[in-house]
């Protein structure tokens, strides 16, 4: 053996060792059906950590150069020939690339990658494993910790539901606070949500936005006993509520025996140094439901948002919605989990909050 890692350079050790094989295999240094060194001699002769090995022959398996026996070891099962058709030219596969979304790719790729090849070699098989209705636990806990950091919302772990995005959580909400209630939504808005209240079969009313929220005339006037609000930076006015106007929706809320749904989507990439007070967080008497998701903050394939419920709403939810299965695959949750935990989440946040700063200046 000859592989070396070069404490100098920035690239991990485990892709240095990882890209060291790569090339003796590619190279027909190691041939086909060859075992590899095995991760006892890898860490012997390179000072690398066992974990350090794993990692660089988990990456080699997943992109097919080799492969795990159980019991034995790892071999080598790349074959050129499955990789290249020598009788054609390969032609750029256009038709095949997924449509790209604007906010696409913002969150460094090589730390999402990293981080599901971690969640998949410490978690294994259990990623097979059906996720709790409420979602995974590692998950739950994970965003009251990040709440509690970044907005001072401090709530428990099972008032916590993680769901496949945005829209389905708006039609869990529905559900919970019932059709007959008449709901409250900005105008202009989102307009997925007046589709997916629609769907539900709720009665709502578009309330007028002016510069600083909905108007207190339109709320004088309006019939609703609910408001969807997105206190943050309303899409597509950008409106921006402030302390005043949020305590204002509280108190109509609370004259009305109501609630308010606070949707918080693009919350965290202010450029403020740190997240404006949530209407939830404004709160004490439990009145406030708040959504959001992680399709702007990482990446918009990662269809996965949450909601957080008062304690006054969780028997309510227990009893009328309990039984449903979590629609986010275990995987992401995960994955999120451990962004959210390693500090990688708010590290991007901050990035992009300095970014969005520097060119204001």
């Amino acid at each position: 053996m000859k592989y070396k890692i070069d404490k100098s350079l920035k690239t991990p050790a485990y892709m240095q060792l990882y890209l060291q094989i790569k090339a003796d295999i590619t190279n027909k240094v190691l041939k086909y059906g060859e075992k590899l060194p095995s991760k006892r001699i890898l860490c012997a002769e390179t000072g690398v950590s066992v974990i350090t090995a794993e990692h660089a022959y988990a990456i080699l398996c997943d992109e097919g150069y080799a492969e795990s026996r159980q019991r034995s070891g790892y071999y080598v099962i790349y074959k050129e020939s499955d990789f290249i058709y020598k009788d054609a030219p390969r032609k750029p596969a256009v038709s095949a690339k997924l449509p790209q979304h604007k906010d696409a790719g913002d969150f460094p790729f090589s730390v999402l990658a990293k981080t599901m090849r971690r969640v998949i070699l410490d978690y294994g098989e259990e990623l097979l494993v059906k996720s709790p209705n409420k979602g995974c636990v590692q998950l739950r806990e994970a965003v009251c910790a990040y709440l509690a950091r970044s907005n001072g919302i401090k709530v428990s772990a099972e008032q916590v539901i993680i769901g496949a995005g945005a829209e389905y959580i708006y039609g869990l909400s529905a559900q919970l606070l019932g059709e007959e209630r008449v709901y409250g939504l900005e105008d202009p808005s989102y307009e997925k949500i007046r589709r997916v209240y629609g769907a539900n079969g709720v009665r709502y009313e578009l309330l007028p936005l002016h510069d600083d929220g909905i108007t207190t005339e339109a709320l004088s006037h309006s019939s609703a006993s609910v408001l969807h609000i997105t206190p943050f930076h309303s899409y597509p006015s950008g409106v921006t509520a402030p302390v005043s106007k949020r305590l204002e929706y509280l108190s109509f809320v609370k004259a009305r025996d109501g609630y308010i749904i606070e949707d918080n989507y693009d919350s965290e990439l202010t450029v403020s140094r740190k997240n404006e007070d949530t209407v939830f967080s404004l709160s004490d008497d439990g009145r406030v439901i708040y959504i959001n998701t992680f399709s702007m903050t990482v990446a918009p394939s990662l269809r996965l948002g949450y909601m957080v419920l008062p304690q006054r709403l969780m028997p309510e939810f227990d009893d009328k919605l309990g039984f449903y299965s979590c629609t986010a695959p275990v995987f992401e949750q995960l994955v999120i989990a451990e962004l959210l935990n390693n500090g990688d989440f708010e590290r991007h946040v901050n990035r992009v909050r300095r970014a969005k700063r520097n060119a204001m200046v």
